[in-house]
């Protein structure tokens, strides 16, 4: 802290040492009652603006730090204003500085007073820009200015405020002879502005300007643009496709040339974030190789944009840096997002490799890296054509099901979900079934569903599908919701050919012949012997009679709707076996 600010130094020493938040809140309470005081001593009259003109530069700028830090603290300061954009508005630039800060902070754009420093805001971000390449000191000064006037109105925004300074702030961005500096800030301002007011700029108009911008050749201007592009493009998706070989161009001298200033380097990785930006705004265009030929068209964006793809994935590998291993990863899962973003248009080599690629990844060690790897392979599985190549990790994916990491164990899951087919069903759903007893409670009722679709799709024998459905209650009862069970008795009413009806009965019969089992189970039980119990009443042990018995002992342990399932069931039962009757009697 400076010396010069002892004042400060020594309030926020005082807050540092309170004992409780008591003491602290009465520290601010009386240190607000001063300022408060200084800023409108009462006796003196106050200048037009309704600023102390008695307070000198030091004190202003003192006590509106104060305020500057109560407010970070969280308490509320509702005064001040006036000075500060007094600070705001001085010539000198330790003034400004503070001013700016604090406007960011203490005031909104929605407040009464920023009307007034508009003329203020303006002329600070049109100071005229240094001409050619050596700048003196006060130039230097005058792009320090500019960057605070357009970090506050991107903190402060309020639609007056964006609709008067929108346009000055475009301005500063295409102008060429503003620096590197205050073109990244202007993007970055420009940005937040088309977020409070999506429909501020019009893409058609403004497109040409950012290709200008995306010819530039610092690599940090570049970025900030992309921010901006990736933001207006989301908005305005068809306005921007003109952009797109300025993009690749882009991509092609970092990947491809490997051009790149020696500080955008990481760990010898060429400005991985401005690749992924570009990699990113790529994703928008799901159909930009669509109907070229990538043969014939060597000279084109659309040739150089596969080459750029496939040397991401041929080049990228796990590194024994974390850092440079963390942003290589970071551009390979970019580009295969792009490869699932095409789809089928994509060509088959570049499916295959990603694909190949991904397989390596899922086996890896690093649950960071395995969670993306069994991610995107399931986005990329569901391009028509792709899910033999995930097939063939299977075993690997089955590996990860049972993981330390529930969230890798989810992404597992959802990639079985998407490989499972008729010839694989039986053996992903035993596996599934058979994870499930020791499945958390957070991931159960999630497997229980999917479990239950694919043995429902896939299911080339529908005693199988009944079985699995037997085995999901009795592993994971309370997880099966009426829409599973209600199911199965659709699907064993619907088909009476064959022995399905009579195989059903007979299994939920020995599913509730223990003391103990699922009330799900008693319920699917119940209705199915109801309709279809008379198929196997010829059987030894089988009875209607028996049939009764086994049911009617779960009676004291199931709930209402259970028991209404019952009481139709025994009506059916006493309607076709009359030594039921006695038995079912003293129920009603």
């Amino acid at each position: 802290m400076s010396g010069q600010a002892r004042g400060l130094n020594n309030f926020i020493s005082d807050l540092r040492n309170s004992k409780s938040q008591e003491e602290e809140s009465n520290r601010i309470e009386v240190e607000l009652a001063k300022i408060r005081k200084k800023f409108n001593p009462g006796d003196r009259k106050l200048a037009a603006d309704g600023s102390n003109p008695a307070l000198s530069s030091y004190q202003r700028k003192k006590y509106i730090w104060k305020l500057v830090y109560i407010h970070v603290l969280g308490y509320e300061v509702d005064f001040g204003h006036a000075e500060v954009l007094t600070l705001v508005r001085s010539k000198k630039y330790a003034e400004k500085t503070v001013g700016y800060v604090a406007l960011s902070l203490l005031l909104r754009g929605s407040d009464p007073v920023m009307g007034s420093i508009v003329d203020t805001i303006r002329a600070d971000l049109v100071t005229a820009p240094a001409q050619g390449k050596k700048k003196k000191k006060a130039d230097v000064k005058n792009d320090a200015v500019q960057c605070l006037a357009l970090c506050s109105l991107a903190n402060i925004s309020g639609l007056e405020l964006i609709q008067a300074m929108h346009l000055q702030v475009r301005q500063v961005l295409a102008t060429p002879e503003s620096s590197e500096q205050v073109k990244k800030k202007s993007a970055l301002c420009l940005l937040r502005l088309t977020r409070t007011s999506p429909n501020l700029i019009s893409g058609r108009e403004f497109a040409p300007h950012l290709a200008k911008l995306l010819q530039d050749q610092h690599l940090g201007v570049l970025t900030s643009v992309m921010s901006l592009l990736n933001g207006l493009a989301s908005q305005h998706v068809a306005d921007y496709e003109s952009l797109i070989p300025h993009v690749v161009h882009i991509l092609g001298v970092l990947v491809i040339k490997k051009q790149c200033a020696r500080e955008y380097l990481y760990y010898r990785t060429p400005s991985p974030w401005l690749q992924i930006k570009l990699l990113k705004f790529l994703q928008m265009y799901p159909n930009a190789v669509e109907g070229h030929d990538i043969g014939m068209d060597a000279s084109g964006y659309v040739s150089q944009l596969i080459n750029v793809v496939s040397k991401i994935l041929m080049e990228t590998d796990v590194s024994d840096s974390i850092n440079k291993s963390n942003a290589d990863h970071a551009i390979l899962f970019e580009a295969v997002q792009l490869i699932v973003a095409w789809g089928t248009t994509c060509p088959v080599t570049l499916r295959e490799g990603a694909m190949q690629l991904l397989g390596k990844f899922i086996s890896v060690r690093e649950p960071n890296i395995r969670y993306l790897g069994l991610m995107t392979m399931a986005k990329l599985a569901q391009i028509e054509g792709s899910v033999e190549g995930a097939k063939k990790h299977q075993a690997t994916v089955l590996v990860s099901l049972k993981d330390a990491d529930i969230s890798v164990r989810r992404r597992a899951l959802d990639l079985l979900f998407v490989i499972c087919d008729t010839d694989n069903a039986e053996r992903v759903v035993d596996e599934l079934v058979a994870h499930l007893v020791v499945a958390d409670a957070s991931i159960r009722e999630e497997m229980v569903l999917k479990i239950a679709i694919l043995a429902e799709k896939y299911a080339t024998d529908l005693r199988w599908y009944v079985d699995t459905i037997l085995k999901l209650i009795s592993i994971a009862g309370d997880y099966v919701s009426d829409s599973i069970w209600h199911r199965v008795v659709q699907i064993v009413t619907n088909h009476p050919q064959g022995d399905l009806q009579g195989y059903a009965a007979a299994t939920l019969f020995l599913a509730v012949s223990p003391h103990r089992c699922h009330e799900t189970t008693v319920c699917v039980a119940a209705y199915v012997l109801g309709e279809f119990g008379f198929l196997i009443a010829e059987r030894a042990g089988m009875s209607g009679e028996e049939q009764f018995h086994v049911l009617h002992q779960h009676w004291f342990n199931v709930g209402t709707s259970t028991k209404s399932i019952l009481i139709s069931t025994y009506a059916k039962l006493a309607n076709l076996y009359e030594e039921c009757r006695p038995l079912v009697a003293p129920v009603f």
